[in-house]
């Protein structure tokens, strides 16, 4: 299976099944001498692991991170580093019914088109399992760029049609507030509405908004490496994601030229500009004020409802969906969607290394 490597300097390769025996990462690019530790990435691991909350599947699983190579002393070597984590909590036998049949919004049948096989077991390749191994890297390349000034905060925007106040933002609340929403008072209406969802026996999708903060001008491309065309690529490979948008995003198509641009000023003779419509990307290139990004995320296509579907027999019938399944993907998304904008980022920022003579020089000269 080609496609599951991502980056160019800064590298991944994911790996695993969502009910193999484990599931992981290895990362390629990182600068010798980074103090790590599995300490610094089950923090972004508890985040999007399941049974944490009761719009969360119930499935049990401690998601541990091992780190197998590419760390001595507590330190990396510039080496690739492998990092593991083992799958515990498998109930595959939830699956079993659903074997010769496809799930309506789910990869099955796509997947079956392809490799004319499948691991019906949870969806295999395509679960949101296998989102562990981005997320174990992104923390890695969200520690170095903090480490160069650079700070991403991601959260729930909205879940169907509750969305968050911007003056009650607390960011202290992404991480208390069942929903990963910053506004206290739109957890609680959204808990409702997703309670309201599970009664039904349906689910919801959201937006989930994430924030840079310190990028400073100059990192991307002005053709196919594209900065906000990269970024859009990282998210849309995030399973349930269908639509990104930088800045104001869909809304450009309705306003004017003399709205939507943003006017620059210079203060202290730094350039800076009155407003972020383009939302810190301008021909495809980092313009020094906040990136802002949102993922939209669709419903969990696996819901207890009656629906039609076809089996391989080509026979039309009608399933219900069984087994342990979030009735909203958006919240343990989140943080799939920073560690993703994480990635890229710093891919960018390496690969803007080579940008100018003047970068090489300084680097290699011998004094």
């Amino acid at each position: 299976m080609a496609g599951s490597t991502y980056g160019n300097l800064f590298k991944i390769t994911t790996w695993g099944e969502s009910h193999g025996k484990a599931l992981g990462v290895i990362v390629d690019g990182i600068p010798a001498g980074l103090p790590l530790s599995e300490e610094d990435i089950q923090p972004y691991l508890d985040r999007r692991k399941p049974g944490q909350s009761a719009v969360s599947t119930p499935r049990k699983e401690s998601d541990e991170v091992e780190i197998l190579s590419g760390v001595f002393e507590g330190c990396t070597t510039g080496t690739s580093v492998s990092l593991i984590v083992r799958n515990t909590s498998q109930k595959s036998s939830d699956y079993s019914e659903i074997a010769s049949c496809y799930r309506p919004g789910h990869a099955d049948f796509t997947f079956d088109a392809k490799y004319g096989f499948r691991d019906y077991r949870g969806g295999g390749r395509s679960s949101g399992r296998e989102t562990i191994g981005r997320v174990a890297a992104g923390a890695i390349a969200v520690k170095i760029l903090e480490e160069m000034g650079i700070t991403l905060t991601a959260y729930t925007k909205s879940i169907g049609p509750v969305s968050i106040d911007p003056a009650r933002f607390d960011r202290k609340a992404i991480l208390t507030t069942p929903t990963c929403m910053p506004d206290p008072e739109a957890d609680r209406r959204a808990m409702a509405y997703l309670s309201e969802c599970m009664k039904n026996k349906d689910s919801s999708g959201g937006v989930i908004e994430c924030i840079v903060s310190g990028l400073p001008a100059g990192i991307g491309d002005p053709v196919f490496e594209k900065l906000d065309a990269n970024l859009a690529k990282g998210i849309m490979s995030i399973g349930a994601v269908k639509a990104v948008e930088i800045g104001d995003g869909t809304l450009v198509s309705q306003t004017r030229g003399s709205q939507n641009n943003d006017a620059f000023v210079c203060t202290e003779r730094k350039i800076t500009k009155k407003t972020n419509h383009a939302g810190g990307i301008l021909g495809g290139i980092s313009d020094g004020t906040q990136l802002l990004l949102r993922a939209h995320v669709k419903p969990t296509p696996s819901i207890f409802s009656s629906q039609e579907t076809v089996n391989k027999d080509f026979e039309n019938i009608e399933i219900a969906i069984k087994g342990r399944h979030d009735p909203v993907i958006v919240p343990r998304a989140v943080v799939v969607v920073e560690a993703m904008t994480a990635l890229t980022i710093l891919d960018a920022c390496m690969m803007n290394m080579t940008a100018r003579m003047s970068y090489l020089i300084d680097f290699y000269r011998i004094e």
